[in-house]
Parts: C-alpha cells; structure tokens; sequence
C-alpha cells in the first residue's frame, strides 16, 4: 500500500443511500425527526460504503500506546513508565476504556507504537522506536517513520475488517502526549498555543505557561509546514497520534466508521481530514473532550460531539460510551415499527433538518 493506494480509495458517501434511509426512518413510528440525532447518525451510516447492513455492527476501539521524548521538559506529572503499565493493564481488561467498551459491546485492541520498554507479551506490536524524539529539541520522528507508521496503521484497520470489525473507535495511551497534541492542533489551525494547551492528567495549573512555552519552543525549532499534516506529526506529533491518523485515513478508505475519542483524537483527525478532507465524513465525533482548545479543534473540524460529559481520561473512554448511541441509532432503524403498519398518521410536516450527516 502506498499513501496515494490509500488516500485513492477514499470515497464520498452514497447519497442516495442515505436519502433511503431518511425515508425509511421517516416512516416509522413516531413524529418526524423526533429522535433527533439518532436518526441524523443511522442516515451518516447508511451512507458509508463500506457497511452494508445497520444489523449487528461489529465495533472496536484501537488503542495506540506510545511515550514521547518531551517528557523530559517537565510536562507531566505522572510517572514516564504509567504508559507501560496502562498497557499492561490494558490487556488485562482492567482500565477505563476496557471497562466502557464491555457495556457498549466492543474490543479494545491495545497497540505497542512506540512504548519505552521492551516488547509486551501478547501485545500487537508497529513500533519503530522506544519513545519519540523531544520535540522541544527537534523533530518527533523522520517523514519516513511518520508516514510508514501511517500506513502501517490504515493496513491494520483493513486486517481488522477481514476479522469482521464493521464499527472503530481510537484512542491513545503515552504519558505527556497533550504537548504534542497541542502543538499539532497549533500549527494546523494556525492557533497560539495558549489557546490550545490545557491542564492534561492534572498538571499544575500554576505551571500551565511553561507547557505553553514548551509547545511554542517545539513549533519554533522545528518549523512544521502546516500545509502537510504528515509532516507536522512528523516534527512536533507522536507515535500514536500518527497512528490514531492511519486509522482514521484506514477507515475512510474501507467506507466504514471510525469515533473520535477526545483531544488526542481531534489532533488526528484534524490531520487525516487535511491529507483527504472526505476522510471528515467517516468520523463519528463522541463527545466535548474537557481539555483546553477541543472546542477550538471541533470548530475547525466542523464537528459536534454526540456527548458532552466533562470526560478526559483519554484511552478511547469517550469513543466506548459513544458504541452505545452507534447501537440505539441502528436497533431504531432496523427494529422500530412503522406508521402504515399500525394505522396512525401524524399531520404532515417537513423534516427538521436535511438528510445530510453532522449538520451544523
């Protein structure tokens, strides 16, 4: 596979599909558009190539867990090797996202793209390197790494599909990753880093304009050209937040959905929608991330949350609450029953909102 193969492959929505659908859901059994986005969210999926039926959705939760080498400037307070054990414990079915993802119905597939330690047993494995670079002393990674990882993680997505997975959600795990996220959500909005970095995992508040700085320090040496997002991962990214790009770029490609998580997640997706802006049309966004400059990335995105709950764990959390409102979207189309069917008929009204996903 190559990045043109991929970025090929991506295709529009079917918008006759989706005109169906609104039709169909029209006819149910209840006043027009009372469901509201529910009904807006089966549509955006009846639209997606790759899903040829709403019945019985197959979803996971792909989960990159990677360290970075800007730890080193002081922004984080955990410990560096909480990234190596929350994968562990990722394993074991013991954190939040496992926890979540078992009431919505959904696999986590923990991912080991750049960890600083040695291999994890049973653990998938694309890791290149044990930690990225510091990005406040230069670039993350080479091009070559970023964009071999890229596709690394898109033919992973593909690999899932042949092993039945219909429905992806991503998320992250790797300690001090909200400074490189802020500093790609910086450069591809052309925002200041005040107005995008946050507290993260419960740093000091007191200490937030260091971070900032770290993050204009890190723009400033490496000079991302913020017209070519893999380049921008590639200076002042991550590991998992290329991979949680391939991902995004995957799904499109195969015509299937994938759920935003949060801040992390909006970083990628802000660069997979520059590389293929059609890729925008597979993201399902799941909720407001409680971080600092996610409303600021949304916007540009053009994107509204399903969910807006104060949530900020990372790890995939808000995309495994999400699964639910992908089930209750499709048990409404395919199980509901219709008006002709039962004799009752609601005055006529035009529909609330055109049959067109993520209106905003």
């Amino acid at each position: 596979m190559t990045l043109q193969s991929l970025l090929d492959a991506i295709r529009p929505l079917n918008q006759d599909n989706m005109e169906k659908a609104a039709r169909h859901i029209d006819s149910l059994l209840k006043p027009l558009g009372s469901l509201g986005r529910l009904e807006e969210l089966a549509i955006h999926l009846s639209g997606m190539p790759g899903i040829s039926s709403l019945q019985n959705l197959q979803k996971e939760i792909i989960v990159m867990c990677a360290d970075h080498g800007v730890y080193d400037e002081g922004v984080a307070i955990s410990p560096k090797n909480a990234t190596a054990i929350q994968a562990r414990n990722m394993l074991k079915g013991l954190t939040g996202v496992c926890a979540l993802a078992k009431n919505s119905g959904a696999y986590v597939l923990p991912v080991d793209i750049g960890i600083d330690c040695d291999p994890i047993e049973q653990m998938l494995s694309l890791k290149l390197a044990r930690g990225s670079g510091n990005i406040a002393q230069g670039a993350a990674m080479d091009y070559e790494q970023a964009e071999k990882l890229l596709l690394a993680s898109a033919l992973l997505v593909k690999q899932r599909i042949v092993a039945g997975i219909t429905v992806f959600g991503v998320g992250e795990v790797g300690i001090a990753n909200t400074t490189p996220a802020a500093a790609v959500i910086s450069v591809l909005t052309g925002s200041d880093p005040c107005d995008v970095v946050g507290l993260g995992a419960n740093f000091p508040i007191e200490r937030l304009m260091h971070k900032q700085s770290v993050v204009r320090q890190a723009i400033a040496i490496n000079q991302p050209d913020n017209k070519n997002a893999i380049d921008v991962l590639a200076k002042v990214g991550g590991f998992e937040l290329v991979g949680m790009t391939g991902v995004i770029l995957g799904a499109a490609a195969s015509g299937v959905p994938v759920v935003l998580d949060g801040f992390l997640s909006y970083a990628s997706a802000l660069a997979a929608c520059q590389i293929s802006p059609i890729a925008r049309d597979y993201c399902i966004p799941s909720h407001m991330s409680a971080e600092k400059g996610a409303k600021l990335a949304l916007r540009h995105l053009n994107l509204h949350p399903y969910l807006n709950l104060g949530l900020r764990l990372g790890e995939g959390s808000g995309a495994a609450i999400a699964m639910s409102l992908v089930d209750a979207a499709c048990t409404m189309y395919c199980h509901m029953g219709t008006l002709a069917s039962s004799g009752i008929c609601f005055p006529a009204s035009k529909r609330p909102y055109i049959a067109r996903p993520l209106r905003i």
